[in-house]
């Protein structure tokens, strides 16, 4: 499941050396309501201003609050965790918060907003199991989780998703088990809210790590036939988990080429479809007889590039993934080692650039913006014009109100480039200028991460940035839950790794002495000591 593909595994939207620099790929209809312009985004943080009676929740106080008023009301909660920065949270504000349609549906629920650099947030993170921005999820008037709404999908079907998730009589989990032993009882909308369920959001509630593939497989095949679309995109996605491990399978070739042939079944899935273009032809193909896939494939991605029903972002996509399917059987590059260029044809060279080029003309929406221009510079990039993907940057901080993320975009060109100077440099610049507690938790993360890669024999640099990390972490009320908690694990561990040998003993001990201080101050029955006292074990259970 790769909705998020651009920016993380995702992440849903989770920083590791550097943040990748495309959107994740969002469905959105044309002739959305406009959003407001970049400057009015920097007056207020909210998720939009145009209806949506947000509650904005910042601590366990406010989400009680929010489910006692719906529990009195009878109405379901709808809970939105994201971020300022965030690419697709961006997108979901410029496409699907400013509907009237939307809207009009969020007067039957108590919509919550959860900032994930407001106090407390991830806290609340812990609390319902979320960690990747932005995550959507749908509770009962008595408080029961019913569902995690995908973001991956367009508008007026999210609108679909959100109705069926409000009309549920049970949880999606009690329809899953039903499914599972065979089916029987449920209904066409109980299968919808199964195919539509939010799996990259699922934070193992619903499946173990890694179990996901195997369910939907097997959601596939117990789904009635006469739900065509329905179990076509569970078949699309189980084969799309499988990403080519085992052999190549007939039966989802078979149902691949089926919806590729038929443009108004692919525009049905093209959310699955471009973002797990590679995925899907590894799984139902053998290396070296990919050919009539490959051209079925290309040819629906060029018509989903060009459906100007589709929002900018998903017309991005569909060249990201004309991109990914032209390097299918490309062998990732080894940890630390540039990626491997190949040549594409000289037209969707072109097609890449004016679709770059349109896009950073036509687009007025502050949160538009930020979503879509991060995704065409890894466009981009993708494609070898590194060069120009740094220009599209440079000219866009000044228009983005998260300028930090796209210089993250910037060093990752850097570094790809093997420039390690101009790399650190901007990586620096982008914990500087980044705003929010988590998220300067998760970008000096990253830079104390390119430092110890790209300047290993600098102590003194490393141990200022970290300790700096460090002394910001002391301050906030939530430093080791979720997000900023793996923040911290991660520089733990990059600092263990670096000093396996003992060189750099020193540096480490005084940032261990600093962080002995934190813990300390942490009542012993809070849950957040155990994990700040398992930062610099080398046995503790780190975070990826």
């Amino acid at each position: 499941m790769r909705f998020q593909r651009s920016l993380v595994a995702a992440a849903a939207c989770a920083a590791a050396t550097f943040l990748p620099a495309a959107a994740s790929a969002f469905n959105a209809s044309a002739g959305s309501p406009a959003a407001p312009s970049t400057t009015e985004l920097a007056a207020s943080a909210a998720p939009h201003d145009a209806g949506i009676a947000w509650r904005q929740a910042a601590s366990d106080a406010d989400v009680d609050a929010a489910f006692a008023a719906a529990k009195a009301a009878n109405k379901p909660v709808f809970v939105y965790w994201g971020a300022k920065w965030c690419p697709p949270c961006n997108q979901v504000k410029a496409t699907l918060f400013n509907r009237q349609d939307f809207i009009e549906r969020s007067k039957a629920f108590v919509p919550v907003y959860v900032d994930g650099d407001s106090p407390g947030a991830q806290k609340i993170g812990a609390r319902f199991k979320v960690s990747g921005y932005p995550t959507m999820v749908l509770f009962n008037p008595q408080g029961a989780e019913l569902t995690r709404l995908p973001g991956e999908v367009e508008p007026e079907r999210y609108t679909q998703v959100l109705t069926l998730g409000m009309n549920a009589q049970r949880p999606v989990k009690d329809v899953l088990a039903q499914a599972k032993a065979g089916g029987k009882g449920l209904t066409p909308n109980d299968w919808r809210l199964l195919a539509f369920y939010s799996w990259d959001t699922d934070e193992q509630q619903l499946v173990p790590k890694d179990g996901t593939g195997a369910v939907l497989k097997q959601l596939a095949a117990a789904c009635p036939a006469d739900l065509a679309d329905v179990q076509t995109r569970l078949h699309l996605k189980a084969l799309a988990e499988a990403d080519g491990k085992g052999k190549p399978d007939a039966a989802g070739k078979a149902v691949l080429l089926k919806v590729l042939a038929d443009p108004a079944a692919a525009r049905a899935q093209a959310d699955v479809l471009t973002n797990t273009s590679a995925e899907l032809t590894r799984a139902t193909t053998a290396k070296g007889a990919r050919a009539d896939v490959a051209a079925a494939y290309d040819a629906a991605l060029q018509r989903l590039a060009a459906d100007t029903t589709l929002s900018r972002a998903d017309r991005s996509s569909a060249l990201i993934a004309r991109v990914d399917l032209a390097r299918v059987d490309v062998a990732k590059p080894a940890k630390g080692a540039p990626p491997v260029k190949v040549a594409l044809p000289a037209s969707l060279i072109a097609d890449i650039r004016a679709r770059v080029a349109a896009d950073d003309k036509e687009i007025t929406n502050g949160y538009e913006r930020q979503a879509v221009i991060t995704s065409d510079a890894y466009l981009l990039t993708d494609a070898g014009l590194d060069g120009e993907s740094d220009a599209l940057l440079k000219a866009n901080l000044a228009k983005s109100h998260s300028p930090y993320y796209l210089m993250l975009a910037l060093a990752s060109n850097a570094k790809q480039r093997g420039d390690k100077t101009e790399a650190l440099h901007w990586a620096e610049e982008a914990y500087a200028k980044s705003e929010g507690p988590a998220t300067r938790l998760q970008w000096g993360a990253g830079y104390v991460g390119a430092l110890v890669e790209m300047a290993p024999t600098d102590d003194a640099r490393i141990e200022q940035a970290a300790s700096q990390v460090l002394a910001e972490a002391a301050k906030m009320p939530d430093a080791f839950y979720e997000r900023s908690g793996h923040s911290l694990q991660r520089i733990g561990k990059r600092l263990l790794d670096w000093n396996k040998g003992g060189a750099h003993s020193a540096t480490v001990k005084r940032l261990e002495t600093q962080l002995d201080g934190v813990c300390k101050r942490l009542p012993a029955g809070d849950p957040q000591r155990a994990t700040c006292e398992g930062v610099f074990k080398p046995a503790a259970k780190q975070s990826a």
